[in-house]
């Protein structure tokens, strides 16, 4: 009992010198900042612009804390070693405040060429697992393996063939009648060997890869009412050796699955709601899955397109999926 009492005592008294709460607006944040408050103060005291800023100067325990100002985080971030982990009592926090960390890019009106019809096509960055967005939500997507049958698309469908994006436009219109966007940066947030963990109330969408990948080697990692959407692989792909808790969280409108695991990772879902709108609602090779205490045996192949469900569904837990 002396020993646990010193240890507690030991945390208590010594996380003021080294936990700290850092702030991030990318409204009113600059880099130069110190991020030690929320709204600027005298000299450099005010909230920093980038996540990633905030993890290159965050130490162990702290907590990084997001300003949700309506305006996208347009980031891709890595979590890394000790000074993005935490401890037992002192987890290493991204608060997110309901704000939306996003990876697309405008598809600019010169880089879309004439198909054939009213079918255009669009050369992305990354070949393989996209998405295309119109007006903020995803658009319907179909799935044509050679480009011989993309004049089976229908009107403001798409398809990614020979790593080139295929869209329809309706009658009379051009793809600059349409505000789309595509995915333009990998994965939203990848964590890599780190501890303790907590990612709460972040959404995360429109990336190429995954929105979160828990990588290799994480272990107490929770992801506590996270939306992960409309990406182009999943919402969440946890693998190597890592443990992983989702919670009260909505996976949902991903390429082609919603949660995914691999190697000899285990992931606990507990009261999420994981939409197979899209794409199957899991994937497993080799690896765990546990939802609502029942653990998903049999590994499910997964798709790249459906015919899509509604976004939101009545009741889901989280943020909706469209807002």
């Amino acid at each position: 009992m002396r020993h646990i009492a010193f240890a507690l005592m030991t945390i208590l008294f010594a996380s003021p010198a080294w936990c700290a709460d850092i702030f991030v607006d990318n409204i009113s944040g600059d880099d130069r900042n110190t991020g030690n408050a929320a709204a600027l103060k005298e000299g450099s005291t005010g909230p920093i612009f980038t996540i990633a800023k905030a993890l290159r100067i965050a130490l162990k325990g702290d907590r990084i804390v997001l300003k949700n100002t309506g305006v996208p985080y347009r980031e891709s971030i890595t979590l890394q070693g000790a000074n993005n982990s935490g401890l037992q009592y002192l987890p290493f926090i991204i608060e997110g405040n309901g704000a939306v960390l996003d990876g697309r890019a405008n598809i600019p009106l010169d880089g879309w060429k004439h198909a054939t019809g009213d079918i255009y096509c669009f050369a992305p960055t990354y070949k393989s697992y996209q998405q295309l967005y119109i007006e903020d939500r995803p658009a319907e997507r179909a799935q044509i393996d050679n480009v011989a049958d993309i004049i089976k698309l229908q009107p403001l469908q798409w398809s990614l063939v020979d790593g080139m994006i295929f869209f329809r436009a309706e009658k009379d219109h051009g793809p600059g009648s349409y505000n789309l966007t595509y995915s333009a940066q990998r994965t939203g947030i990848t964590l890599y060997e780190v501890r303790h963990v907590k990612i709460v109330d972040l959404t995360v969408q429109g990336f190429q890869l995954d929105g979160i990948n828990v990588h290799s080697n994480c272990y107490h990692t929770d992801l506590i009412a996270v939306t992960s959407r409309g990406n182009g692989r999943s919402g969440v792909s946890v693998g190597g050796a890592s443990r992983a808790t989702i919670s009260k969280s909505l996976l949902g409108d991903n390429g082609t699955v919603q949660l995914r695991g691999e190697g000899f990772s285990t992931t606990t879902v507990i009261d999420c709601t994981l939409l197979d709108n899209t794409a199957p609602a899991t994937f497993q090779k080799d690896a765990k899955i546990e939802i609502d205490g029942k653990p998903i045996s049999e590994p499910q192949a997964p798709q790249t397109a459906r015919t899509p469900r509604p976004l939101s569904q009545p009741g889901a837990p989280g943020s909706p999926l469209q807002r």
